[in-house]
């Protein structure tokens, strides 16, 4: 059943599409423009474009389009009927649609003289908000909405006009930058713009240009153009895909253009689809990402559906590679690069274009480009010879091309010869078939300098997929300011791509290259320097940016064999979760590396120092992945002290990821490690941990004797702010368990215990909790104002986790009072907010808002226990130049000074 009727959704456009009656009152009309103004920018939020009414505007198009239709004719019912049952369809698929069309056709969505609509707002400034009970209590020269004033509707952010008070905020979809302060006042939707960049000298691609358009053209109307763009290692594939979505006007796609490198290049490199999807998810600001690879596919489906994108998926090894990739919905692009036909992908319906080489014109025309018409004209034959001896593939006249522009005075012939002779060790890209990009990288890597061919040679042999100037001066053992001339002489070279601030990549056979060439003309023992060095330079970053934003858990020793003399410093914890942010996949391959060769201190603390990047990113694919890599090295390396913070930190994620058992065994293994080691807090941490999972399990008993064991630990060491964490945890137990006034009590000594040593967010979750027994137990007024006080703090700092329960308990407790309209915008919020925190709980509550007046459908997400009471929410998750009052909770100080 829906939340709205056709009728309703009919009237609502006919209403928009409407002309101000021609007898009413000046009062009347500014009433009925106001509402018109607010109900077209609401809606413009969701349709993606300006829907003030077009008469010029008819046809069969997409919702956008039906709904100008619908507006410039107000007197074709046909047109009103058609738009009504498009916009029901999409609200259907889109709960925060379904949201908005409840807004607006209730009554209170109405403005009445001297009351300027009210609707809601992302944060509120003031005091608690009142309950939404209260409404029936308003006086009646005033209306408030159903949806109260804490509200938050997804879609772009609008300003209707005059209407003050009215702001329609999309939830944090794209995680804001790092270094805000505090929540902004409105988180809105930024389409992600990942495409890379064109080269300038781009050319000769005109044909297959068209032919891409056409088959945009002629793809079948709300359905996506699906194409894949093959051809050999070095004819441009890429460059193309990227040329061609560029040229497209962003408004075809509005809500995006992702891009993954699926590194399908060789078997062993290539990304899996989880891989893909955790960096896609991530693309759509997707916080946490599921571990567990069908989760990520269902969530991926979920918010890609009713979405336009375009994506361009990259280097495709293989057509199952791809297939999950593929978005749900309808009128998007997907642009697949690949060495391969990828045919499978035709029972999908992808169109596959053959790229085939630079014709002769095209070649020139692209040498021409970079060393110059005059010197390209001067020696015409030579200059024609080298594009032949480059086979028509792009990457081997711009390697040529870049040498001969690095010397104005080198004649054109002695290029010309230079590639007519096969030689070299690189017999590996024989196997690519392009003899012709090898010869051109022998020639240009012969005209290198002496320590720039040394930087081409050690970048080649690191695990890492991209560079940066301190990077290459830590592997290479050269000053700073040196790496970054010589990485600038590579990229005028063309064998090195600068692919943003300070970040540098090989194409995959350019690295292919740099890798042979380094193993053909040195010790292998060099190589192993080299990595060792940069592995090193990582660990000392990584550990620098730990201390800015945990410092309590930055206890653990640091052991180098190449101490980096410089690493990064970093301004405040913005620029410190940035650095790791955008690192991760680097640090990631060094953790996996260093396992490999056995490297077992450099391994654990590696997984060590990104503690806060798997806290603020809960990414657990990569959480989880880390911490096995890492006790088994800690174990290895025989420190028990290093054992024990893998098994509290890996614990943490395991339970947050939903996988119990395993938590259990964990904390199990560290409850043993900690008594052995008379270690009296971390012992008090585990069984926390351990209470947490019976709780999950429904094993009560079990729970609670847990938790003694932790609260009497805990009590004997000091630690009070694991007493408040205790407290916390039985009081939620004792409201699961259907005893709200014992729950009142428990939470109420939470609250305090946690307010007396300055812990402001575990003081919220523990209101929030009470705020529910309060309303439980009929308290209703007592309970929203703490279910309120609580969701202000949340929103203020970014704790996604726990501000979407907090809306989920208040939908809950407005349902139980027969606020129907206002427990379902609750719901909405919290489904949305969900789907960037916890998968399974946004799936539960869609299926609630399908029949929001059922208050015993489901029940209040109370998500995973075990991650909250160990792990709570950052609350600097959107505010890294916060104090950081969970990180020592969240590892459960396990090698913290006593008191810590």
């Amino acid at each position: 059943m829906d939340a709205v009727t056709h009728s309703q959704v009919r009237a609502l456009v006919a209403r928009a599409a409407g002309a101000v009656p021609d007898g009413a009152g000046q009062q009347s009309r500014q009433q009925t423009e106001l509402w018109r103004h607010t109900a077209h920018g609401v809606l413009s939020a969701f349709l993606g474009t300006d829907t003030r009414p077009d008469p010029g505007e008819t046809g069969d198009r997409p919702l956008a389009d039906v709904w100008h239709h619908a507006l410039g004719h107000p007197d074709d019912h046909d047109a009103q009927n058609a738009c009504a049952a498009a916009l029901l369809a999409q609200a259907r698929r889109r709960p925060e649609l379904m949201a908005a069309l409840v807004f607006l056709t209730s009554p209170d969505a109405s403005p009445v003289a001297g009351d300027a609509a009210p609707a809601p707002s992302v944060t509120r400034r003031g005091p608690a908000a009142t309950p939404p009970a209260s409404t029936s209590s308003t006086s009646s020269t005033s209306s408030t909405n159903t949806i109260d004033g804490d509200s938050t509707f997804s879609g772009p952010v609008v300003q209707a006009g005059q209407v003050h008070g009215l702001h329609i905020h999309s939830v944090t979809v794209n995680a804001p930058a790092a270094g805000g302060s505090g929540a902004p006042e409105a988180a809105t939707y930024v389409p992600p713009r990942q495409l890379p960049s064109v080269p300038p000298h781009f050319t000769g691609r005109d044909e297959d240009l068209e032919t891409l358009s056409e088959l945009l053209a002629e793809r079948r109307p709300g359905a996506h153009l699906l194409a894949v763009i093959s051809g050999s290692a070095g004819i441009g594939k890429t460059t193309l895909a990227s040329a061609w979505l560029h040229s497209l006007q962003e408004s075809a796609f509005p809500d995006g253009q992702l891009y993954v490198d699926l590194r399908g290049h060789s078997p062993e490199e290539a990304a899996t689809p989880a891989e893909a999807l955790s960096l896609l998810l991530r693309g759509l600001g997707t916080r946490s990402v599921p571990s567990d690879p069908e989760e990520q596919l269902a969530l991926w489906r979920s918010l890609t559906s009713g979405r336009r994108l375009a994506m361009q998926l990259d280097n495709a090894l293989t057509a199952a590679q791809v297939r999950p990739l593929i978005p749900a919905g309808t009128d998007g692009l997907v642009v697949v690069t690949s060495r391969h036909r990828l045919t499978g992908l035709g029972v999908d319906g992808f169109r596959v274009h053959v790229l085939e080489p630079l014709g002769p014109q095209a070649g020139y025309a692209l040498l021409a480009r970079i060393i110059g018409p005059r010197r390209a004209e001067r020696e015409h034959e030579a200059a024609r010879e080298v594009v032949g001896r480059c086979g028509g593939l792009p990457l081997a006249v711009c390697l040529a091309s870049a040498r001969l522009a690095a010397r104005p005075r080198q004649p054109v012939r002695a290029l010309a010869e230079a590639l007519a002779h096969d030689t070299g060790p690189l017999d590996a890209l024989h196997a690519e078939g392009v003899p012709a990009v090898r010869n051109a990288l022998n020639a240009s890597y012969a005209a290198l300098g002496w320590e720039t061919a040394l930087l081409y040679r050690r970048l080649g042999v690191l695990p890492t997929q991209s560079f940066g100037v301190g990077l290459a001066a830590a592997a290479c053992d050269m000053p700073y300011g040196v790496a970054e001339q010589r990485l600038d002489e590579l990229v005028e070279a063309s064998l090195l791509d600068e692919t943003g601030p300070d970040t540098y990549r090989f194409h995959d056979l350019v690295r292919a290259h740099a890798a042979e060439t380094a193993r053909g003309s040195e010790p292998e023992e060099v190589h192993t320097t080299a990595v060792r060095r940069a592995a090193d330079w990582y660990l000392a970053a990584a550990s620098a940016a730990q201390r800015v934003l945990t410092p309590e858990q930055a206890v653990l020793p640091r052991t180098y064999r190449y101490e980096p003399a410089a690493p990064p410093s970093f301004t405040g914890r913005a620029d410190a979760m940035s650095w790791l942010d955008v690192h991760r996949l680097n640090l990631m391959a060094c953790v996996r590396d260093s396992a490999t060769r056995s490297w077992h201190a450099t391994a654990w603390q590696l997984v060590d120092a990104i503690w806060p990047l798997v806290l603020h990113l809960r990414n657990y694919s990569l959480w989880i992945e880390a911490h096995e890599i890492g006790l088994a090295a800690a174990r290895a390396d025989g420190l028990p002290a290093a054992v024990r913070q893998m098994l509290a930190s890996g614990a943490i994620g395991l339970s947050a990821a939903g996988r119990t058992e395993d938590a259990t065994v964990w904390y199990g293994e560290m409850l043993t490690a900690a008594r052995a080691a008379g270690d009296v807090r971390d012992a008090g941490q585990a069984l926390l941990g351990l209470g947490a999972c019976c709780h999950e399990r429904g094993e009560r008993t079990a729970a609670e004797a847990h938790l003694r064991g932790a609260m009497a630990d805990w009590r004997a060491c000091g630690y009070e702010r694991g007493v408040g964490l205790v407290q916390t945890l039985q009081g939620e137990i004792a409201l699961a368990s259907g005893e709200p006034e014992a729950a009142v009590e428990l939470l109420g000594r939470a609250a305090a215990c946690l307010e007396s040593v300055a812990d402001p967010h575990n003081v919220a979750r523990a209101r929030a909790l009470r705020g529910r027994a309060l309303v439980v137990a009929g308290e209703h007024e007592r309970g929203f104002t703490e279910l309120h006080a609580a969701h202000e703090v949340f929103a203020a700092t970014g704790a996604l986790h726990w501000r979407a329960r907090t809306l989920e308990m208040l939908g809950e407790s407005s349902i139980e009072r027969g606020q129907l309209t206002s427990g379902h915008g609750y719901f909405t919020q919290a489904a949305a907010l969900y789907a960037t925190t916890n998968p399974a709980d946004a799936e539960r509550l869609r299926g609630r808002l399908s029949d929001a007046g059922d208050p015993n459908a489901g029940h209040s997400g109370n998500g995973n226990p075990d991650a909250e009471n160990q792990d709570p929410e950052d609350p600097d998750a959107e505010d890294p130049d916060a104090e950081d009052p969970d990180a020592e909770n969240g590892v459960g100080g396990a090698t913290a000074p006593a008191g810590a």
